[in-house]
């Protein structure tokens, strides 16, 4: 079974500086966060903005990043941007520390700037540290 993509016309893969991968991300609004459950990796698509050095998303009571709110949660999180007909676009994956959002003016601000996708009760705020930010861009 093929994939429909040859090498032909195959295109470069080059890494970007942090600073651009940063911006990139920035500009998407749907990203995936990749966190352990039950001992196992999961990944979920999320909506988040970008603040500074932190990616911030908005998270139900139960979720799996808010076990214990005190230990922050080790996460990876990645958007990119893919035009499939141009073979062109673009990865950025950010490692780093989750942790809950708990000053009443700072959760206000984020629910007032995210506004979640999902039909959820998604009343917590969750904050990334960007602590190592890996990008590559692919084109001609």
């Amino acid at each position: 079974m093929s994939s429909g993509f040859s090498r032909v016309g195959a295109g470069r893969m080059t890494e970007l500086p942090p600073g651009e991968a940063v911006e990139l991300l920035a500009s998407v609004p749907l990203g995936r966060i990749g966190l352990s459950h039950r001992a196992l990796p999961v990944i979920r698509p999320v909506n988040h903005l970008v603040d500074g050095a932190h990616i911030v998303i908005r998270a139900h009571a139960g979720s799996a990043l808010l076990r214990d709110p005190l230990v922050p949660e080790v996460v990876v999180f990645e958007a990119d941007h893919i035009d499939l007909q141009l073979r062109t676009g673009w990865s950025v994956m950010v490692t780093g520390r989750a942790s809950q959002v708990t000053d009443p003016l700072e959760v206000a601000r984020y629910q007032r700037l995210l506004v979640p996708w999902s039909d959820m009760d998604m009343d917590q705020v969750v904050r990334i540290s960007m602590e190592i930010v890996t990008g590559y861009r692919i084109g001609p």
